[in-house]
This record gives C-alpha cells, sequence and structure tokens, in this order.
C-alpha cells in the first residue's frame, strides 16, 4: 500500500503514485473495484501494454484507465496534468500514444461480459453476481 504523493489529486493522483513507486518499466493499474478481472486477461494487457504509453481496454461505457498498462515514465506526463489541475484521467491519455483494447479483443477473456465491471455497491455485487450465473 502506497500513500498518493499528492493529496487530493483523485485517481490521476493514484496512477502517478503506482507509477513513481513502481520498480519496474510497465506498470498494470488495477482499480480496486474490479472483482473480475483475470490473470489471463492481465497478462495479455501487460503485453499489449510493452510498447506504447498505456493499454486500455474499450468496452461499450467507454475507456477503463483504471484497468491500464501504463509506462513508468508517463509518471512526468500525470504530474504536469495534477499540478495544472487537470485531473480527468481520460483527458490526460489524450497525449499519450495510447493502444485501445476493443471488445473483439477482450472478448476470450471476457465470456460471461463482467470481466471490467466496477462493484461500488452492494447492490452492483449482487447484480454483476446475478449476470453471471
Amino acid at each position: 500500500m502506497a500513500i498518493d504523493r499528492v493529496a487530493g489529486a483523485g485517481a490521476l493522483g493514484g496512477i502517478y503514485t503506482a507509477l513513481m513507486d513502481a520498480p519496474t518499466e510497465q506498470v498494470i493499474v488495477i482499480g480496486c473495484d474490479m472483482p473480475f478481472l483475470t490473470a489471463p486477461f492481465l497478462t495479455f494487457l501487460a503485453a499489449q501494454g510493452a510498447d506504447v504509453d498505456a493499454a486500455v481496454p474499450v468496452d461499450e461505457r467507454g475507456r477503463h484507465p483504471l484497468c491500464a498498462s501504463y509506462r513508468r515514465g508517463t509518471a512526468r506526463h500525470f504530474r504536469a496534468r495534477i499540478d495544472a489541475g487537470q485531473l480527468r484521467v481520460g483527458d490526460a491519455l489524450t497525449a499519450l500514444r495510447v493502444r485501445e483494447l476493443g471488445a473483439d479483443e477482450v472478448a476470450p477473456f471476457n465470456p460471461d461480459g463482467r470481466l471490467l465491471v466496477n462493484v461500488n455497491t452492494p447492490d452492483d455485487y449482487a447484480r454483476a453476481r446475478a449476470s453471471g450465473s
């Protein structure tokens, strides 16, 4: 566990902290509210992020930048955005080399449609469990 290096910077601050604290050049960032991610998918995500600044899954809800692979060197870019008060993660991706992983690429890892589901409440969890049974 790490304490955010910049208090109040939201998810972008969390990504920045992860990148700065990581011992590797590539970092997989995962939101704590995604219980259906699998090791095979995360291995695939890492492979897809090997030669770009970020690899980000995309589905009908949009990009999932809190389930992504980032190059450690992008930390400078994220810090500049934080310092400028520009905290939207999606906006921060526009200046990076991003490989979007579309539904066709994610489908082999997502047979029940729950892989990228965010679970924030007990009701979300109950709905997610019911949709996969």
